[in-house]
């Protein structure tokens, strides 16, 4: 019988793993795709029942912590002897108007979605000696506006250039490095709850330009994708998974609110 599964004996590494999120969608689907996958997220317990629910290793780690993330990478060569591919699925989705982001605001989103992936992404290069493919999720408002996000923002579309410098310096090595960028995703949480609600659906499917939000599934295949053998010509770039949004823009704010209060 044919072998179709896209990852067969890969190993990966996804961090930023939760119940029913984004991260735990990818994990579910390499996994099935034939690839043995460590998963790491900040809560332990809430971790432990996604790798059992997978078929997955779990490794409790918090981004900001460097020996967390460390451990998270070293607990992969230890288990498989090796580490094929590496995805940071992290975020902190902070709303704040610009004038109002404090320093800790500033500190703990740099921790989160910059220095905490840079120092991810260092620990994977050294661990990728025969190569490999390095993830990151990405966003949308990287690269359009959005109200009240620009902490966010700001250090999405840092780390996103911090890919491309790693595929220009460790592309001799093997190692492919990517960003992925969706826009909302309707069954996840972080960006879920609003994209069921029709009149605020509404507002985002006319910036869209294939008509509907995002689902996790669209992400995931883009991710499997780079995970494999047949992405492997393609470094250092930033793949919309978005239907086009990053044509248009964002809705702004207050229309969310008009919408959601109508």
């Amino acid at each position: 019988m044919t072998n179709t599964m896209q990852l067969p004996d890969k190993v990966a590494v996804v961090l930023g793993v939760a119940p029913n999120n984004l991260g735990h969608a990818i994990a579910r689907r390499f996994v099935a795709e034939g690839a043995r996958v460590v998963v790491g997220g900040r809560r332990g317990e809430a971790l432990a029942e996604v790798a059992a629910e997978i078929g997955a290793v779990a490794v409790p780690c918090d981004i900001t912590r460097d020996a967390d993330v460390e451990r998270l990478v070293s607990t992969a060569l230890e288990r498989f002897g090796r580490l094929d591919v590496g995805l940071n699925a992290t975020g902190w989705g902070l709303l704040k108007p610009f004038t109002e982001h404090s320093r800790e605001d500033l500190e703990q989103m740099a921790q989160v979605q910059f220095i905490g992936p840079f120092r991810f992404f260092q620990a994977l290069v050294k661990a990728m000696t025969q190569g490999g493919s390095i993830i990151q999720i990405s966003s949308v408002t990287a690269t359009i506006m959005f109200d009240h996000h620009a902490a966010y923002m700001g250090t999405k579309a840092g780390i996103d250039h911090v890919i491309r410098c790693i595929a220009h310096e460790f592309g001799h090595q093997g190692i492919r490095a990517n960003s992925l960028s969706p826009g909302g995703i309707a069954d996840t949480p972080m960006s879920g709850g609003g994209l069921h609600f029709p009149p605020v659906a509404a507002l985002y499917n006319k910036q869209i330009p294939l008509g509907r939000p995002g689902v996790a599934s669209d992400v995931v295949n883009a991710a499997v994708w780079l995970a494999s053998d047949q992405s492997s010509f393609v470094t250092g770039q930033n793949i919309q998974v978005s239907g086009g949004q990053t044509l248009r823009t964002n809705p702004r704010l207050a229309e969310i609110a008009a919408a959601a209060g109508a």
